[in-house]
């Protein structure tokens, strides 16, 4: 009897040892499909934030940037043209001009502008007057040109006016068209923006002189 139940204590204990081991080695499992499901989340989501990070450091430094506006009135007349330069921001991705729009109002009315590829003209076509008829002569009231002043890389051409780093143009408009603001008087506000596809615009500002004593004027 006594050698029965030292058997029997003996299988009792063999046992609760396989069972402790079974528990052990499902433990053990689980453990290690919980560390995995938890080191593949925490790659996705490091990849969605790395992702997000630039997109959100693209959309804070990707813009452009107005540097000058000038405006042109002939003699004994309102403004009829406006040379617009713009410049990408300081660490910008590449800009396409040809998605951008120019926004502008003269309190009286509003004109959303699209880029004109057959306005688009070299820095050697230049020659001194940036606000010669061949430049404005082909823009509608509801369109907008390009004169390229600095393209180190050539990226700015008359399908593809993509500006970069050190790049400077100037946006034309024909603010004489009789459909759109049909000149520009004196003592009138003027504000607006250079919209690109992605990015921060550049800000149109100002307020025309009291009078227009000279042909060409700094308006911004």
């Amino acid at each position: 009897m006594v050698r029965n139940r030292v058997g029997k204590l003996r299988n009792n204990a063999g046992a609760i040892g396989i069972g402790a081991m079974i528990v052990f080695i499902a433990m053990v499992l689980v453990a290690g499909i919980a560390a995995s499901v938890l080191i593949q989340t925490s790659s996705r989501l490091e990849t969605q934030a790395m992702a997000t990070g630039q997109e959100t450091t693209n959309e804070v430094a990707t813009g452009v940037a107005i540097a000058d506006i000038e405006g042109y009135a002939a003699t004994g007349s309102d403004i009829s043209r406006l040379a617009i330069q713009v410049r990408p921001r300081a660490g910008s991705e590449d800009i396409d001009l040809s998605q951008a729009f120019v926004e502008i109002s003269n309190s009286a009315k509003k004109l959303v502008l699209t880029y004109n590829s057959g306005e688009w003209h070299a820095k050697s076509d230049i020659n001194g007057d940036v606000f010669q008829d061949a430049f404005f002569d082909g823009l509608a009231a509801n369109e907008f040109g390009i004169v390229v002043l600095e393209d180190a890389d050539g990226s700015c051409t008359s399908s593809t006016p993509v500006i970069n780093r050190g790049d400077k143009v100037l946006i034309t408009v024909d603010a004489g068209d009789a459909s759109g603001f049909n000149s520009i008087a004196e003592r009138t506000d003027v504000w607006g923006m250079v919209a690109p596809e992605d990015g921060a615009p550049g800000i149109i500002s100002f307020r025309t002189p009291a009078s227009y004593t000279d042909n060409v004027m700094d308006l911004q």
